[in-house]
């Protein structure tokens, strides 16, 4: 299996969400936490948004 590293602005596009409200969610600890790549550059696996996009589905689908 290969690791995917995702930008913020990858992640923006998959959630629909903002990098700015991206960060304020890891911050609260509702949004898995980037992984540091360089001194200078962090990202976020991508099979850990993807589990955290679809525990948003299944909440919402249980819920309706």
């Amino acid at each position: 299996m290969t690791l995917r590293i995702l930008k913020a602005k990858e992640v923006a596009e998959r959630t629909s969400v903002s990098t700015a409200q991206i960060h304020r969610m890891v911050k609260a600890g509702r949004f898995p936490s980037p992984i540091k790549i360089t001194d200078h550059r962090t990202g976020w696996v991508e099979e850990e948004v993807d589990q955290w996009i679809s525990d948003c589905v299944s909440r919402n689908r249980m819920i309706a």
